[in-house]
């Protein structure tokens, strides 16, 4: 769901961006309190986790579309809100800079609309209620699936919100919410079970680690580094083997856009500003389109499968470094104060 420049306007665009930098803002001043010693490497892991499981589309049976999992809701449950909503930026940041995934102008709208709803709203006010305080498998499964579906949906609307409120492109708000709404809880479906299947693993294996954030307790002295190992190599796994058969159907965002208006890419705006910051992004993006279903290679293409894996192991540590040093600068500055 990473929106294009050419579904905004300068003036949506820019309060979209100054609405989340003013979220990083408040988020940074909020989250240097929780960072202990384990939660600076745990966002980090975390946020390459995320980067490598948003490359891997998978189809949605009988539609023609994809989806991809959104992350900031595994963020929330395992980092709490405000160093979940920080990680998902640093993740979408290196995204659109470095891979041209998702436009410079649109950023603010994604990062708001795939970390806000779901660190925000479907988090405190859905999953943990769910969930409870000493929560039993079951709840939990049940908590990530219903606040899944919510945050996607709430995600969803805002994008056809934003795009209508632009009115820059040939989107008419009924038939495109009656497209974006129903793709995407097919996807917050699957977002959900498997967000339900991660957090059901980790407290397995350790309970303390998600029921300390449901608790708004810091992880302390807690022992994960057999944790952060184990979603190291998850991410390198994801990104760099799993990409390979990602799909190559158009996500749920691009496919919703070519029932309307019979292809998935709208034309660029006239404005200056759209074609300013596309220079901008061409010159960049190290990968451009190595990211999700338009990085990924056909299945008979064994060179584009390693080419294809490589960005994805390159993004992951990137996205890494970027999240450890946010977040060591936050604590560094915390410990000045």
């Amino acid at each position: 769901m990473h929106m294009a420049d050419a579904l905004l306007s300068p003036a949506v665009g820019g309060a979209m961006l100054a609405a989340t930098a003013g979220t990083i803002a408040w988020c940074s001043s909020r989250v240097p309190r929780d960072l202990d010693e384990y939660k600076v490497p745990l966002m980090g892991v975390l946020g390459a986790f995320v980067f490598a499981a948003q490359m891997i589309n998978f189809a949605i049976p009988g539609t023609g579309s994809s989806g991809h999992i959104g992350g900031g809701l595994l963020l929330a449950i395992l980092l709490g809100p405000h160093a979940a909503f920080l990680t998902i930026a640093s993740v979408l940041f290196i995204q659109a800079l470095f891979f041209a995934d998702g436009g410079l102008l649109a950023l603010g709208c994604n990062i708001f609309n795939l970390g806000f709803f779901q660190t925000f709203i479907a988090y405190p006010l859905i999953y943990r209620r769910l969930a409870g305080r000493q929560p039993r498998q079951s709840r939990l499964v049940l908590a990530a699936i219903v606040a899944g579906v919510v945050g996607l949906q709430l995600a969803a609307f805002a994008v056809v919100l934003e795009t209508t409120a632009s009115g820059i492109s040939a989107l008419p708000f009924k038939a495109f919410v009656l497209l974006m709404q129903p793709i995407h809880l097919a996807i917050g479906v699957i977002e959900g079970l498997a967000t339900a299947a991660i957090i059901a693993f980790v407290h397995r294996a350790r309970p303390e680690l998600v029921e300390s954030t449901l608790a708004g307790r810091p992880l302390g002295s807690l022992p994960i580094r057999g944790m952060l190992a184990a979603f190291a190599l998850a991410a390198v796994l994801l990104g760099g083997v799993v990409s390979w058969f990602a799909s190559t159907q158009p996500d749920g965002l691009e496919w919703a856009i070519a029932k309307v208006t019979g292809d998935t890419e709208l034309p660029a705006p006239a404005h200056p500003l759209h074609h300013t910051l596309a220079a901008i992004q061409e010159k960049l993006a190290i990968f451009p389109g190595d990211t999700g279903q338009s990085g990924s290679p056909a299945p008979d293409n064994p060179a584009g499968r390693i080419d294809n894996g490589l960005p994805g192991l390159i993004g992951g540590l990137v996205t890494l470094a970027t999240a450890v040093l946010t977040g060591l600068l936050l604590r560094s500055c915390a410990r000045r104060a």
